[in-house]
């Protein structure tokens, strides 16, 4: 699977884990010279709470685009390490 945003790979790999339709991609595929700290959270009742990244890329950035559980609840554990994409971001494979 790869992750694409403004014609750039951003992730990819072949160990994604699929919850809800969205393909979270394991830390070490994801290009980290692509992502920028957001102070952005939001709860999940089952997965826990969600952290953010916004994606920078030839001078564009894309605000919140990227999300993973640092310390998913247990139902969720499976993601533990893991990014999950959206907002114009194209998960192929």
């Amino acid at each position: 699977m790869k992750a694409v945003w403004n014609d750039k790979v951003v992730a990819e790999s072949d160990d994604t884990v699929v919850v809800e339709g969205n393909h979270y991609f394991p830390r070490e595929s994801v290009d980290s010279s692509c992502l920028v700290e957001s102070g952005h959270t939001t709860v999940c009742s089952w997965k826990g709470t969600a952290n953010y990244f916004s994606l920078s890329v030839d001078g564009q950035v894309n605000e919140d685009a990227a999300w993973y559980y640092a310390e998913p609840k247990e139902a969720a554990a499976e993601i533990a390490g893991h990014l999950a994409f959206w907002k114009g971001v194209t998960v192929e494979g």
